[in-house]
């Protein structure tokens, strides 16, 4: 009798082979040993059937053949990939077969292809189903994930959630692109002045897009306002400083009309005249608060962290970064990166070590090699478990994306973009064993009858974690300004604001006004709009619903990078490719105030992530996947009856 596993891609199938040291020559799709046969999929290879598979019929839009809600779900064998998912299915019905190993790939997706493939190739029944779930490819995890392996029926709630979700997709994709298409066509096509047009919908394709065409208008709309500030310089000539003013309860502007805001005049004139009244009037200093701050390391990454700092640093896609982690994943020198987690498990922590014994060993770059010296040297704790990068209860199906210490034997044959982003996670992973940067500030309260100006100044006592974090041109020449390690921030010398005294009348040298103005808000970048996905519960102004999908985003780490793909593809939007900068198009602005006119909701993250949460609540046991089935087909018809009426 023999194991049958299945994984996700060939080159993954390769890996368990070694692993299990099996060294068979290859077949035609799959590897056969005496005790083992492991086989894979290329992706999908089986997909949910178009109405038309149901009734031809179905194959032309009319509005009286909507919605269209099947009782029986229909799948069908991806015609380029038939030849993979016939071996597959003759391997799972051999009778041979005593125990099969699902060793897709770690997540609700990976549950979802393998899950399609048990459905329509009917495995044997005598056979025991396993799945083999793990955190990374090294041979250490791959036998770990096997040995462990759990009855398949364990994940059954990861696979309705994951069925659900393809279901939901199709189900709104499909009936709402028609429903508007049919209602609205003309009009759009007329005002992007093409012959026809169909309007593409997606529960959350189309949030994003609003993101985004809000984002646009709210720039385009914004009127910059000026306004002026009063800077003082105090002191004497050898060791002056510059003081804000800011309004307070006893200034003779509190409130007034004539301010802009707290420290601003809407009228150049009335700066002016407020200078002139601070003529030979003396300043004393009232307050001087001496403190000292510290800056934790940042959290580890998880894939929408990555994907927005290779995009600030690298100026690439989210897609792209998925695929560099995806390959240094395979290749196993970092954890999945398909994880929503920032954080570390309890088990993994105690076992870090490992992970820095293998980097200190194997990874020849100097700069790396100097910080993990400089870590040896000071002996700093690597004894992480009671720090805020270590919590169970902050993980799902994944930690955070960190190295394994492992895998060296690849890395000659990385690209220069793929070493790039292995450093970046590398270098955030050993900054959460460096300690907190340590700065010490400055803030001076000076009176001038009344009329109070602030100035502050801070400067770095020890760097900390900050000498991996913030780089220096001596450790990379492609630094820009910002990136540079600052030791020193605000205008003014900390020295001079030391040597000063409360109750002490200081020197007056001039005032003067310096002009200001408001600034929209920034454009969205690749980067910046899946943080934004990951964060969109924030943006829900109701705290109550705020706080019950807290922590739901839109879209998953799987799927944002492909939905800004497909909206980019299908010229919804279009990416600056030197900046990286997100702008809609002109159809893409069309399709939102189609959305925006007949169904608003879809453009609000409100709906998206309350589904997304619904899907989680599946996951996890705790609504059953039939209630979340009669509330999608619930809000369908209700749409229906609603946009229907008003035709």
């Amino acid at each position: 009798m023999k194991k049958l596993l299945i994984t996700e891609k060939p080159s993954v199938a390769m890996d368990f082979a070694k692993a299990l040291k099996i060294n068979a020559k290859r077949q035609n799709g799959y590897i056969e040993s005496n005790n083992w046969i492991i086989t894979w999929c290329v992706g999908h290879l089986v997909t949910m059937s178009y109405p038309e598979k149901y009734d031809e019929k179905l194959k032309i839009w009319r509005l009286n053949t909507l919605p269209f809600i099947p009782k029986e779900w229909k799948y069908e064998i991806i015609p380029a990939v038939q030849n993979q998912f016939n071996i597959v299915k003759q391997l799972l019905q051999r009778e041979d077969i005593e125990e099969i190993y699902n060793a897709g790939d770690s997540g609700r997706e990976g549950e979802y292809i393998q899950r399609l493939v048990f459905m329509m190739a009917e495995p044997n029944k005598n056979a025991k189903m396993k799945r083999v779930w793990i955190d990374s490819q090294t041979e250490e995890e791959i036998l770990r994930g096997i040995k462990e392996a759990k009855d398949l029926s364990e994940y059954d709630s990861l696979s309705d959630s994951a069925y659900l979700r393809a279901k939901e997709d199709y189900l709104i994709g499909i009936n709402f692109s028609r429903l508007l298409s049919i209602i609205y066509g003309k009009k759009v096509a007329k005002e992007i002045e093409e012959d026809r047009a169909s309007i593409s919908v997606g529960r959350v394709m189309t949030c994003v897009l609003g993101m985004i065409v809000s984002r646009e208008r709210e720039i385009r709309n914004f009127v910059k306002t000026k306004y002026y500030k009063i800077i003082g310089k105090f002191g004497d000539e050898n060791s002056s400083f510059s003081a804000e003013w800011k309004v307070n309860e006893k200034s003779k502007y509190f409130e007034s009309p004539k301010l802009y805001n707290e420290s601003g005049f809407k009228n150049e004139q009335e700066a002016k005249e407020f200078i002139t009244s601070l003529a030979n009037k003396k300043a004393i200093i009232t307050e001087l608060k001496k403190s000292k701050q510290k800056e934790n390391p940042p959290l580890l990454f998880n894939l929408a962290e990555l994907q927005n700092e290779c995009t600030k640093k690298f100026k690439i896609k989210p897609d792209e970064t998925l695929e560099v982690a995806q390959n240094l994943y395979e290749k196993k020198l970092i954890t999945y990166p398909r994880t929503d987690a920032r954080v570390l498990s309890t088990a993994v922590a105690k076992e870090i070590k490992k992970n820095l014994n293998g980097i200190a060993k194997n990874y020849k770059d100097e700069e790396i090699q100097n910080y993990i010296a400089k870590m040896v040297e000071e002996k700093y704790s690597t004894n992480l478990v009671k720090t805020k990068y270590v919590n169970d209860s902050k993980i799902t199906d994944h930690y955070a994306i960190i190295p394994t210490g492992q895998g060296f034997e690849n890395y000659e044959k990385l690209t220069d973009l793929q070493k790039n982003v292995y450093k970046l996670i590398v270098k955030r992973f050993l900054a959460i064993f460096y300690p907190p940067a340590e700065f010490s500030k400055i803030n001076v309260t000076i009176n001038v009858e009344n009329e109070t100006f602030l100035a502050s100044a801070k400067i770095c006592l020890k760097k900390g974690c900050q000498e991996i974090l913030k780089q220096t041109k001596k450790t990379n020449k492609q630094s820009t300004q910002k990136e540079e390690n600052v030791e020193n921030e605000g205008e003014n010398n900390i020295e001079i604001l030391k040597n000063l005294k409360k109750g002490q009348e200081i020197g007056v040298q001039n005032y003067e006004i310096k002009d200001a103005e408001t600034s929209p808000p920034s454009r969205y970048n690749s980067g910046s709009i899946i943080l934004a996905m990951e964060n969109a519960g924030k943006l829900i102004e109701e705290e109550e619903l705020r706080e019950q999908i807290k922590g739901a985003g839109i879209g998953t780490s799987a799927t944002r990078a492909e939905i800004i793909k497909k909206l980019e593809r299908i010229k919804y939007i279009q990416i600056n490719t030197k900046t990286q900068i997100i702008t809609p198009t002109k159809k893409g602005e069309v399709i939102y105030d189609v959305v925006n006119t007949s169904m608003p909701d879809m453009l609000n993250p409100k709906l998206t992530a309350s589904w997304e949460k619904g899907l989680d609540m599946v996951a996890k046991k705790e609504i059953q996947a039939d209630e979340f089935m009669v509330k999608l087909e619930k809000y369908i018809n209700s749409k229906f009856d609603r946009l229907v009426v008003k035709m």
